[in-house]
């Protein structure tokens, strides 16, 4: 009898505790860098060797259509902590840290407030001093790049052996998890770097040595579309530049994109490996049915498709990335064709939390849609954006919708692309010539205006108060050719300006869509912003003529480009 009053106060002893942690979950969060859309097993992927993330997805919800809202990982990992598209943020590459404003209130910072113990390993990918505000046990580490080959990947140790980063990641977050106690919730965070390819090395993707067998006897079919017509339909600024650079890194050659495309997949079984053992130290404290994983990429990937490489662009494998998540609280697997974003990430996180979402996100909880409810996310169109400046990589911008693509090139956008995927899942054909289509082209345009103007941030506005004055000349002096003076005023929320880059046309039009087809000066490191004189193409008398601006504030961030002036020359 003794026993028995024993075993029952057990019983519901355990009861409450586990109705307790169900209203607490844990969370682990895992991101891979560079991992396809499709690279799961559980999609059909016969080179994506995952039984781990298989049986997550398997249980839990699998989102087909999921995008970065802007595809590299700086800014999309700046999108994810924050929940805003990169149009507001402007966080990238070339930018100093990321403003407070915009992780004040990240994920992290909002789940330790609500008593979550936060914990990240791996690639932070975005520069930020405060990451003690984000988590209460951190380390961040990526790619050595001091190294050219497989060392860029092997300089983490565990005991006395060098390993991958990936198993040193794994590592992290068992230990993490080993160390734990019932009476707190955390949230946990694993970056791994891989299958990112270490940029620059003979040999581009690197693995522990036990998966080298792996896919040897194995041929890789050819990528879609790689038939030359593909990429010499692209625009001179993607033929040149990092897109096809890297393509010829790894896969220029038969030999050399079967050796790429196994190593880069065998990163991924890599990856996978490390969730399992994660999973089994999870099972191994009895928190596995407490416990929410989500699985996200960071970006998509072009494997040799159009002749590319990398990601940036805006075609579906460079956007789209494989999201799952399970929730070991829901019994029924679920898959979800609705369109969804990375910037859905954090207030995802929140929900399940249980922690109210702040309102500057951008993104929505997907929980209703883990939980089967409808309609859960009201959306019919994405934002997608690549803003950074830099010539090897022209930014591009536009929107999708459920059977439709528009995207531009933003430093000529005369190059428009338009695609119905309907028909075309592919983007094979460009129907943004096409006069049929020219009433979609218009509506496509307009919608991603609205988007463009919504998600548009007050510390991104363009100088104003734009000023052009003629040469002014000695009396009885004739002006060999006409040279006008530019200036423009600062906000004073910009700081001190880094750099402009001013734009002269001849026509309206052509400013509108950013051709400065007689000046461009491109990017200027300079803080003048007073007495610029001309030194573009000549000008004719009697014409008139029309100018921008935008420049880099403080923080180096690109700001929006100013309203246009025009001028006539006399």
């Amino acid at each position: 009898m003794h026993i028995r009053r024993y075993l029952l106060i057990f019983s519901l002893t355990a009861s409450i505790h586990s109705g307790a942690q169900n209203a607490r979950p844990n969370i682990v969060f895992i991101l891979t860098d560079d991992h396809r859309f499709d690279g799961l097993g559980y999609l059909g992927n016969p080179l994506a060797r995952t039984p781990e993330l298989d049986a997550i997805a398997r249980s839990g919800t699998v989102f087909r259509n999921a995008f970065a809202s802007t595809p590299i990982c700086s800014a999309s990992r700046a999108s994810i902590f924050s929940g805003l598209q990169e149009r507001t943020h402007r966080y990238g590459f070339q930018t100093d840290a990321i403003l407070p404003a915009y992780m004040d209130s990240a994920w992290p910072v909002m789940l330790r407030r609500a008593g979550y113990r936060t914990a990240f390993f791996g690639k932070f990918g975005v520069k930020y001093p405060g990451m003690d505000t984000q988590f209460d046990v951190h380390e961040d580490y990526d790619r050595n790049n001091k190294y050219s080959d497989r060392r860029g990947y092997f300089f983490k140790t565990i005991g006395a052996d060098t390993v991958h980063l990936t198993r040193y990641t794994g590592q992290q977050g068992v230990d993490f998890i080993n160390s734990q106690s019932a009476d707190r919730p955390f949230c946990l965070q694993l970056a791994f770097s891989a299958p990112h390819a270490h940029d620059g090395a003979p040999d581009q993707y690197f693995s522990q040595p036990e998966f080298d067998t792996m896919f040897r006897d194995l041929v890789i079919p050819r990528p879609l579309l790689s038939d030359d017509a593909y990429f010499n339909e692209q625009p001179a600024a993607v033929r040149a530049g990092f897109n096809r650079l890297r393509w010829t890194w790894r896969f220029d050659e038969p030999d050399k994109y079967q050796r790429m495309m196994k190593a880069y997949y065998r990163m991924i079984a890599e990856v996978d490996r490390e969730v399992g053992r994660v999973r089994d130290a999870l099972r191994a404290r009895g928190m596995d049915r407490n416990t929410v994983i989500i699985f996200l990429g960071d970006n998509g990937y072009f494997l040799g498709e159009r002749g590319l490489a990398d990601k940036w662009l805006m075609y579906e494998p460079s956007i789209r990335v494989p999201m799952v998540i399970h929730d070991p609280r829901q019994r029924r697997h679920r898959e979800v064709t609705d369109m969804v974003l990375n910037t859905d990430v954090s207030a995802t996180i929140l929900d399940i939390a249980g922690v109210e979402r702040p309102a500057t996100y951008h993104g929505q909880s997907l929980k209703p849609m883990i939980e089967g409810k409808r309609p859960a996310v009201n959306r019919d169109t994405v934002l997608i954006e690549h803003l950074w400046v830099f010539d090897q990589i022209p930014a591009s911008e536009g929107i999708r919708t459920t059977g439709w693509k528009y995207f531009r090139y933003v430093d000529d956008q005369s190059l428009e692309f338009l695609f119905d995927l309907s028909v075309d899942p592919e983007e094979k054909v460009n129907l943004a010539g096409d006069k049929r289509f020219a009433t979609q082209l218009a509506a496509m345009r307009a919608g991603f205006l609205r988007h463009a103007h919504r998600y548009a941030d007050a510390r991104s506005v363009g100088p104003d108060m734009l000023a052009t004055e003629m040469d002014r000349l000695p009396e009885g002096a004739v002006a060999q050719a006409p040279r006008p003076i530019f200036e423009w005023a600062l906000h004073e929320n910009v700081g001190k300006q880094r750099g402009y880059q001013m734009l002269v046309s001849s026509s309206r039009d052509l400013l509108d869509r950013n051709i400065g087809d007689c000046w461009d000066t491109r990017e200027v490191r300079s803080a003048q912003h007073e007495q610029i004189g001309y030194m573009g193409k000549p000008l004719a008398r009697g014409r008139t003529y029309y100018w921008k601006v935008r420049i880099w504030d403080g923080a180096n961030r690109t700001r929006d480009y100013a309203e246009s002036v025009a001028f006539r020359v006399e």
